[in-house]
């Protein structure tokens, strides 16, 4: 930390060094006379090619290689691109396929859920710099994220044939369905987690949050019977209605001169926030109910609506969620008929929209004649995040304006983070500068 804090004339706080993150970032705040006149999150990602990787690929190519874009979120990517391609090629999957999919939503999203909440969020919640010293301080807590973690990359393991970058999801189905016993198998730990989420909700909701609100514009998908992983309509909390082929007739990407990463807006180019929150407030009757029971037993769905700092809460109530859920499918589950429907790939457009993690997941191919990838365009929530994070940032900033810098630094550190739970995304400020001029 270096530099004078003053609270009149410019002050411009510089942010170096965000880790964790795919390439590398910064945040700039200029303050003038207490108001904030400028707030860039830039974010340097290094070239990485995934939408240039995949032409030429057959379709079931491109499933494996957008597995890569992201270690703790590769089911999300697998995702968008099946559905985009069984869309295309009017594939009807047997309904256990589908429910098999959501299982493995599932586990994605209880390993993604739980390294957010514990390892990453929580710290800065508990006067602790990392989960070493959470664990020092409470290593209950630490062992109970871990033992979520592992339930979820268990499921992840026994669907899609290894924890990490999954391999068996197939247009029409998978490659490998699992047995009865198979999925039984992952019961004891499911119940033991189904226990650690609920006391995670109840832990979470003893955190004292920074005092912050506002309005935001939330986007998810939603869906009339189910909470919305794979499948809904892209609906926002101002009235937005779209199927999840639509995404680009009401959102548009631009570079920014501040950062490599794209950002997305609509069309009155008013920002808007994916994520848990999002999801919690467009489709919270939708919960599965012991899900639903927690989120009222806390009491906390309209902080989460106007704190993102609150945003660990919908988290833990997802949690919840997509244990229940899992427990459901586990005890439900009838085998499929065959694993993979057959499918000839085509010319055309290939479309979707699912949930990760941390938000909206747009997939947009184009096919050739041979059926193989002619263009390609992946619009991951984290880059349609940006402005609504720097939104938040200047409507947050002059309230902490006259803290002490390491405050001041906590506090931007912990709201950054309030955002994405993947770990390749989420955010550490290491330097804050203040620099005042006459």
């Amino acid at each position: 930390m270096h530099g004078t804090h003053v609270t009149t004339g410019e002050q411009r706080f510089d942010v170096q060094g965000i880790t964790r993150v795919e390439g590398e970032g910064s945040l700039r705040l200029v303050v003038r006379d207490g108001q904030v006149i400028e707030s860039q999150l830039a974010i340097f990602e290094a070239p990485r090619y995934f939408e240039r990787l995949v032409v030429g690929r057959t379709p079931n190519e491109v499933l494996d290689i957008v597995a890569r874009i992201c270690g703790i979120c590769p089911v999300a990517y697998q995702m968008s691109a099946v559905h985009a391609f069984e869309d295309l090629g009017e594939v009807a999957i047997e309904p256990s396929v589908r429910t098999l999919r959501r299982l493995l939503y599932c586990g994605e999203w209880i390993e993604s859920h739980a390294l957010h909440v514990y390892l990453l969020h929580a710290p800065d919640f508990l006067g602790c710099a990392n989960a070493v010293e959470l664990a020092n301080l409470d290593r209950a807590a630490v062992e109970r994220g871990l033992a979520l973690k592992k339930a979820g990359n268990r499921i992840v393991a026994v669907l899609g044939g290894r924890p990490i970058h999954p391999v068996s999801v197939r247009v029409g189905g998978f490659s490998k369905v699992p047995t009865k016993r198979e999925l039984q198998a992952l019961r004891p730990d499911l119940d033991a987690a189904l226990d650690h989420a609920l006391a995670t909700v109840d832990w979470v909701a003893t955190f004292v949050a920074p005092d912050f609100e506002r309005e935001e514009r939330f986007v998810s998908l939603r869906h009339p019977t189910e909470y919305p992983m794979n499948d809904g309509r892209i609906v926002s909390s101002d009235g937005l209605d779209l199927a999840p082929t639509d995404w680009e007739t009401a959102f548009q990407e631009e570079q920014v001169p501040w950062s490599h990463a794209l950002q997305a807006h609509m069309g009155d180019r008013v920002p808007y926030l994916l994520g848990p929150a999002a999801r919690i407030t467009l489709a919270a009757d939708q919960l599965h109910p012991t899900a639903r029971a927690a989120l009222d037993r806390i009491g906390l769905a309209d902080a989460i609506r106007r704190n993102p700092y609150w945003s660990i809460a919908a988290r833990a109530v997802e949690l919840v969620h997509a244990v229940a859920e899992a427990l459901d499918i586990v005890d439900g589950y009838v085998p499929p008929e065959r694993a993979t429907e057959p499918w000839t790939p085509s010319a055309g457009t290939a479309s979707w929209a699912t949930e990760a993690p941390r938000g909206l997941l747009f997939h947009h191919y184009e096919l050739d004649e041979r059926g193989r990838i002619a263009s390609a365009r992946i619009v991951p929530p984290t880059s349609q995040n940006q402005a609504a994070i720097e939104a938040d940032m200047t409507s947050f900033a002059p309230s902490i304006l006259d803290e002490p810098h390491d405050v001041a630094t906590h506090r931007l550190e912990q709201l950054i983070r309030s955002y994405d739970p993947c770990i390749s995304c989420a955010t550490h400020f290491l330097d804050l500068t203040v620099e005042a001029s006459s």
